[in-house]
């Protein structure tokens, strides 16, 4: 009978295993902490790519951490719970890149509860009529850094390859590079073996289309709601110094058309310029896009605040500003958001 009762106790483990997987990559420990967030009802979502850009929110004394719960790790993420301005919110940190940006979010939206999500951070500057500790948030984001690179000796009225197939397209635009190889003699451009490259679309699977039916996605709108209560923010006053160093004038808010992303860290001026120039654009950085067409798939409202921490290239020869400025930048993005979300409807 002893031996019997063993066995039937190692079976008892055994299932109890077997249990704490039953919900695939998600142990059911954790499980229990997600439906127990989710009981709470709908949050925020707030995203954020690094470390020294998010602490000045959790240093703020508007958010406060959740007594019982104050996070949930999964997946290498840590998932702040807690309140901002006494809204219900969800902070995640995704780090650096299109990707990481993409995987976090993908994650927040897929466990909790989101009625919304709030991307912010720093960024470099594109427009020659902003400044360094401005903060911007453009009504649309595209990702930049999707390419078909044309082979040498083709140009603008050849077909590329697949793109009868829909796979390809030439209605964004491309960057020449012959435009910028110049001879240092006559200064005229010459051929380039780079060619040119033609931006592309994201091929997007929202959830409310036909599943592994593609759609495309070049620029990625914000919520107009969400964008009409942040034009009510457009007097808020910024910060202007860093210790001694201080800005020419005081930063503002300023309500732009277009952002872009890449995975790139932009530190050159004829990119900033053609950026610009070709698709109007005022921050540049390397997540906003990805949080934007994740949202986009999953239909849900989504809005960016960047503060500009460099020109992007446009500035001193000698070194990048955002050494300097970035924190100010961090702060400056952390009190429009503070201050856009107090205006939300609990």
């Amino acid at each position: 009978m002893g031996c019997r009762m063993k066995l039937a106790f190692l079976g008892f483990l055994l299932l109890l295993s077997l249990c704490s997987t039953t919900d695939g990559a998600v142990s059911t420990s954790i499980m229990k902490k997600i439906r127990k967030v989710n009981k709470k009802g709908h949050y925020l979502g707030i995203v954020v790519p690094n470390s020294y850009e998010m602490s000045p929110l959790l240093q703020s004394s508007s958010f406060v951490a959740d007594e019982k719960l104050p996070y949930v790790d999964f997946s290498g993420r840590r998932f702040r719970i807690g309140t901002v301005e006494s809204k219900k919110v969800i902070i995640v940190m995704t780090g650096l890149s299109m990707l990481n940006a993409g995987i976090a979010t993908e994650l927040l939206l897929s466990l909790f509860r989101v009625k919304g999500v709030i991307h912010y951070g720093i960024a470099g500057n594109a427009n020659p009529d902003l400044q360094i500790g401005d903060v911007t948030i453009p009504r649309y984001w595209a990702h930049t850094g999707l390419w078909y690179w044309q082979r040498y000796g083709q140009g603008v009225n050849d077909e590329l390859s697949l793109e009868s197939s829909g796979d390809y397209t030439r209605k964004v635009g491309y960057l020449n590079f012959s435009d910028y190889t110049v001879d240092q003699t006559n200064k005229k451009s010459s051929a380039n073996f780079l060619n040119s490259v033609w931006y592309q679309p994201e091929e997007i699977f929202p959830v409310n289309g036909t599943p592994e039916v593609r759609q495309h996605a070049f620029w990625v709108p914000v919520n107009s709601r969400y964008y009409s209560i942040a034009k009510k923010l457009k007097n808020i006053k910024l910060e202007g110094c860093v210790n001694s160093t201080c800005l020419p004038r005081t930063p503002g808010l300023f309500m732009v058309d277009k952002g872009c992303s890449a995975n790139v860290f932009v530190d050159n001026a004829a990119y900033r310029l053609f950026l610009n120039t070709k698709f109007n654009v005022s921050p540049i950085d390397m997540e906003s896009a990805a949080v934007a067409l994740v949202s986009l798939q999953q239909g849900i409202p989504f809005i960016a605040v960047r503060g500009l921490s460099d020109l992007a290239g446009g500035g001193s020869s000698v070194s990048n500003e955002a050494g300097t400025f970035s924190s100010l930048a961090a702060q400056n993005s952390v009190d429009v958001l503070l201050k856009f979300i107090a205006l939300l409807p609990s």
